[in-house]
């Protein structure tokens, strides 16, 4: 192994699912194993307010967190590609292995509702990183 494996999660506009499953497998994951990246299709123009607000209250800070294009993160290698739930506009690429999820789009949706998907997401990462072993030891008790 030559490295982390590069981990993309995408959806549509990269303000919300995709950006909540980067955060949460980049707090949890051994560094050394894997990184996690995030892209989306049709880039909004920055992250939904409801997706930062209920991230905060979990301790993770989406302030800095800015949309890209899926072209901007494939140009960082990737090995996984982790879709979210985008439909028929959920990114293909050839000869990387892909997982499909499915996650609501927390855009305009009630705070209950965007917790409900964050803490879907968060027990898909974790579910994820303990299948590949990718979970930084540190952090399981957390």
């Amino acid at each position: 192994m030559g490295g982390p494996v590069h981990v993309l999660f995408a959806c549509t506009q990269n303000a919300g699912r995709s950006q909540m499953a980067a955060a949460f497998f980049n707090a949890l994951v051994d560094p050394a194993k894997a990184r996690g990246l995030s892209a989306g299709t049709h880039p909004a123009d920055q992250i939904h307010g409801n997706v930062r607000e209920v991230m905060e209250e979990v301790g993770i800070d989406l302030a800095d967190a800015r949309p890209r294009s899926l072209e901007d993160a494939v140009g960082e290698g990737v090995d996984v590609l982790v879709t979210m739930g985008c439909g028929v506009a959920c990114p293909t690429l050839p000869g990387v292995e892909t997982l499909a999820w499915s996650f609501e789009d927390p855009s305009g949706a009630s705070a209950d509702a965007v917790r409900r998907i964050r803490d879907g997401v968060r027990d898909h990462i974790v579910r994820l990183l303990e299948e590949r072993d990718w979970l930084n030891s540190r952090k399981k008790s957390g």
